[in-house]
């Protein structure tokens, strides 16, 4: 493997990405898109993809990357938070595909971005991440079947984003279980709906019980104070949407939101946030109110003017921020 020649970030990503669909039809591209949404992320057996050529690989690169960059993102700044002095030296990308969370990876760590084993059955996905990470990644790009028969070497960090619901139940835990063996932290992440968030609570579990302690979102490891059915915990990543991205969703803004669910857990200490926003804070005239999850379960705050400085940062805080912003404040 290669060291990158220039540092990953999401613009490089997006520079990357800009010559993709060049050739391709917009029409191509969008019904492309379309198709893959619905089943890709579906109920597709992994032994059947649906990424069937090149075109569709790259429309649904263009179109998926940048979300899934943005979401993996946001939750290895979580575990940075709760982990300041920790950086993996290598790092696994279970079902990577294309390679959006390595990306992400190699920017959260960038002083030291960790060496990258990017797996996945896909082999025309694996071709254009490797084409994609060239001068930007120190990745190695291995077709592997993601399901009980994966063995994984042992590893400082494993991403598994978007991917649990392509698999079986014995597939989901046969993975996060293997993840849990070979690794110092897992990091999963799924899309923002209530399905996504029982998947999510049943990967926690298992990592649980393998001995791993939870770094975020949750300020515990105990179990989750929401009321299976009521609601779901998710967060979301504000996303620049492409011409693809608008001509596809018929929108005209110029980003989008991306929801998700995720766990990072560790086998090492970690110090959790005291508390979690748990949804976006409620602004109103002199008064900040915020959802919050800490040790004692689920909490409503109102800040108002007469708290002085913490107004202001209740002000300031978004969705999945840690409150207090300061451990000390």
């Amino acid at each position: 493997m290669n060291a990158p020649a220039s540092p990953p970030s999401a613009e490089s990503l997006r520079a990357a990405l800009a010559g993709l669909l060049a050739g391709l039809p917009p029409t191509q591209a969008a019904r492309a898109v379309e198709r893959l949404i619905a089943n890709y992320r579906g109920t597709t057996p992994t032994d059947a993809p649906v990424l069937r050529d090149r075109s569709d690989v790259a429309a649904y690169a263009a179109y998926r990357m940048p979300a899934t960059f943005e979401a993996v993102r946001g939750v290895l700044d979580a575990l940075r938070e709760a982990a300041p002095d920790w950086a993996p030296a290598t790092h696994t990308d279970v079902g990577g595909g294309t390679g959006a969370a390595s990306w992400a990876v190699a920017e959260a760590w960038e002083e030291a971005p960790p060496r990258t084993t990017v797996l996945d059955w896909a082999e025309p996905a694996l071709t254009l991440g490797r084409e994609l990470a060239a001068g930007a990644l120190d990745a190695e790009w291995r077709r592997e079947r993601i399901g009980t028969a994966l063995r994984l070497a042992d590893t400082d960090l494993v991403t598994v984003s978007y991917v649990l619901k392509e698999l079986t139940e014995a597939d989901r835990t046969a993975l996060v279980t293997e993840a849990a063996r070979a690794a110092q932290a897992v990091v999963i992440v799924e899309p923002g709906t209530p399905d996504g968030y029982e998947r999510i609570i049943a990967a926690r579990t298992l990592l649980i019980d393998a001995g791993f302690t939870v770094a975020a979102p949750c300020p515990h490891s105990g179990a989750c104070p929401i009321v299976p059915g009521t609601d779901w915990c998710h967060f979301s990543a504000r996303v620049s949407r492409s011409s693809l991205h608008r001509q596809v969703k018929g929108g005209s803004l110029p980003y989008e939101d991306e929801k998700y669910s995720y766990v990072a857990a560790t086998r090492f200490p970690v110090t959790p946030t005291v508390s979690r926003v748990t949804r976006r804070p409620q602004i109103r005239k002199g008064l900040v109110q915020l959802e919050l999850c800490g040790p004692d379960g689920l909490a409503r705050e109102m800040v108002t003017k007469r708290h002085g400085p913490l107004y202001k940062q209740a002000r300031d805080t978004e969705w999945g921020d840690s409150w207090p912003p300061e451990q000390d404040a």
